[in-house]
């Protein structure tokens, strides 16, 4: 993703690095509220599947972005790094959104948790995941060429979660049907972007 370079010294700049699988989100966040000083840049979507590629990941956007903002904010959750996202941000004195897990984001860290509780056996859903369940899920575990395989991945989840950011009809019915394919009942919890909103904001005034 291209950012723009140039610069206005009458206003902060200010850069998000974010999960490509949050980046239609976080853009519509950044254009709805028309924050023309807030950019943004995302790593691959596909490095959910490869978390040892984003601490560096991240690293390398900071250091090459930090000449032309005045503040970087991340927003990643652990995302599987172990901890080492975490550690990269403290080094490169760079604050993260709060959550250990980007479905957090969505829902919040607090109604996330009381969802964790209800069922921990919970495979969740978003806008990008439905979308793409077919190469990020079914593609991704061979389960096209290996299709008895489902039961030794899904076999202990007990329902699918998923979180809409939109009322989006056609989207609703791909997570039924994929659901379905993994023989599992769905639940849909309306999230919308209100807490991905407020931590953009928040980091827009918060110097």
């Amino acid at each position: 993703m291209e950012l723009r370079r140039e610069v206005r010294a009458d206003r902060r700049r200010t850069l998000v690095i974010g999960c490509g699988a949050l980046a239609n989100e976080i853009l519509d966040v950044v254009h709805l509220n028309g924050w023309a000083n807030m950019e943004v840049t995302c790593l691959p979507a596909e490095w959910h599947m490869t978390p040892h590629r984003i601490p560096d990941g991240v690293r390398r956007k900071i250091r090459e972005n930090r000449p032309f903002f005045d503040d970087i904010y991340c927003l990643f959750g652990d995302c599987g790094t172990g901890g080492e996202l975490d550690a990269v941000l403290m080094e490169e004195d760079v604050e993260r959104i709060s959550g250990h897990h980007c479905f957090a984001f969505y829902t919040g860290a607090f109604n996330f948790g009381t969802l964790q509780k209800n069922e921990p056996a919970t495979f969740y859903l978003t806008d990008f995941f439905v979308r793409h369940f077919e190469r990020f899920t079914l593609r991704h575990l061979g389960l096209y060429t290996s299709p008895e395989l489902l039961s030794d991945y899904f076999g202990n989840f007990r329902r699918v979660v998923y979180l809409a950011q939109s009322r989006d009809r056609d989207l609703g019915e791909q997570a039924k049907l994929a659901a379905a394919r993994l023989g599992l009942p769905l639940e849909v919890v309306f999230t919308g972007l209100e807490n991905i909103s407020g931590a953009l904001a928040s980091w827009r005034i918060s110097r």
